[in-house]
């Protein structure tokens, strides 16, 4: 279904988190080169993967307001992983405790829960994909096989 609201302003990039801290992210190296994903953001990236996922979103408008009345946004972090080239996320989510910290008047299942959640793991997903596909063109770093992690 399409999601027809307006492009929310760009979440301000965690420059003070180091990626690797976040529970949904495994981060190898310390480059994030945030100020130039930001710059990409700027330039179109942001509203672009905003259109193109709002044009599928699984969101509906409540839970669009929910996300909104949140500031979930603004949670969001994009940063570049170098060692795995790629452009990585931390998305923003909703807690397991939502009933009990009554975070939100409108929250009322896991059903909305759950969908708040995947829709924004989504949404960063997009951005990520926008950012790789239309905007940079970054490289991963040479990495020799005594630096490979052990799996």
């Amino acid at each position: 279904m399409t999601l027809d609201v307006e492009t929310p302003e760009r979440p301000a990039l965690s420059t003070g988190v180091a990626a690797d801290e976040y529970d949904d992210a495994e981060v190898q190296g310390d480059e994030y080169r945030r100020e130039e994903l930001a710059e990409a953001l700027d330039a179109g990236a942001w509203e672009n993967a905003f259109e193109k996922w709002a044009a599928d979103a699984s969101l509906d408008a409540d839970q669009w307001a929910i996300v909104t009345d949140l500031d979930l946004i603004e949670e969001f972090d994009f940063f570049w992983d170098s060692f795995a080239g790629r452009v990585g996320y931390h998305a923003p989510g909703l807690p397991e405790d939502w009933r009990e910290r009554e975070i939100h008047p409108d929250i009322d299942s896991w059903g909305t829960v759950s969908g708040i959640n995947a829709g924004l793991t989504e949404f960063g997903q997009v951005v990520c994909e926008v950012l790789a596909d239309e905007y940079i063109d970054w490289e991963a770093e040479e990495v020799g096989a005594d630096d490979l992690p052990d799996f």
